[in-house]
């Protein structure tokens, strides 16, 4: 395959949303010619003041465009727009590459990439980590999955989104390379959430708590802007809870698919869904605020004379 570039390839990009439309914008601003497609137009027509146009339908992108990127919610959206009469895969021409951003169970990934071969459509499943601040500023990490030829030909869009991009394998790999990072950020959000709970509960003050915590090296950087947010109360999606919630789920199918244990996963799944019903497009460091809440009822149901700290010998 020849490689991408600016001048040869018109990109085609569905699903501007949170995560889609700081992308759509890089590659704008690298000089792709970009046409867009969101099923609420107007996250569309945003693009138009950074020099992309917008198609009428996805099957109107996908004859016009020979790249096209997906940036979609779950697998039952992405199955949605590249299948039937109305889709990409009906609608691309034979040689076109499709990239999906989306994240996906790896088994999605690879119904995308034979669905694809049977329409002489390459698929190769790059997804990406990191949040809104971190697309705006071109920093995304990428993984990998699909023909590692296609992969390379693509480099020149992948730099323009992303500071590290990585092949993983064949298809599916990308994908499953995701849920194995995200298995990281959600439970390193549940041990931040439950130390900073300890903290409050133990008598320190929550600012300093979360200022100082935030100046060690035992929070990862994905986590540590997250702090800095908490201080204030801010937890406005960067990264939804209902989309942790939803990788969480994912990872936890994988994980009875191939027989891991993930006792601390299936906890910190569990804070996450008692969180959800305080609402579902918080950040998904609100965990921080379940944490705080649990640690308060339990307090509160304590005798007056708080419990002797009891001391643990070795044996």
């Amino acid at each position: 395959m020849n490689p991408i570039t600016t001048e040869t390839n018109r990109i085609g990009f569905i699903g501007i949303g949170l995560m889609g439309r700081p992308v759509a914008q890089r590659l704008l601003q690298s000089g792709f010619n970009l046409t867009a497609f969101d099923r609420t137009r107007s996250n569309a027509e945003k693009l138009v003041q950074c020099g992309g146009t917008v198609a009428e339908s996805v099957a109107d992108l996908a004859s016009r465009c020979d790249v096209i990127l997906s940036c979609l919610a779950n697998d039952e959206a992405v199955l949605a727009v590249y299948g039937g009469p109305a889709g990409i895969f009906a609608n691309a021409q034979p040689g076109s590459l499709a990239i999906d951003l989306s994240t996906l169970y790896p088994e999605t990934s690879r119904k995308l990439s034979r669905m694809g071969s049977l329409r002489g459509v390459n698929v190769l499943d790059v997804t990406m980590s990191g949040s809104t601040p971190t697309a705006e500023q071109g920093a995304l990490t990428l993984f990998g999955g699909g023909d590692e030829e296609c992969f390379n030909a693509a480099g020149a869009i992948f730099r323009a989104i992303a500071q590290k991009y990585s092949y993983l394998g064949p298809s599916g790999s990308g994908a499953t390379m995701k849920l194995v990072v995200n298995t990281l950020l959600g439970i390193g959000m549940q041990a931040i959430a439950e130390a900073v709970a300890l903290g409050e509960n133990a008598g320190l003050n929550r600012n300093r708590l979360l200022d100082v915590l935030s100046q060690t090296a035992v929070v990862a950087p994905a986590h540590l802007g997250k702090l800095r947010r908490a201080m204030s109360g801010d937890y406005s999606p960067q990264f939804p809870l209902r989309l942790m919630h939803k990788d969480f789920g994912l990872i936890l199918n994988l994980a009875a698919a191939v027989c891991a244990q993930m006792p601390t996963t299936q906890a910190a799944f569990q804070v996450n869904s008692a969180q959800m019903a305080h609402g579902d497009d918080q950040d998904f460091s609100a965990v921080i605020l379940q944490m705080e809440e649990q640690a308060r009822t339990f307090a509160k149901d304590l005798p007056r004379e708080a419990p002797k700290l009891k001391t643990i010998s070795a044996s």
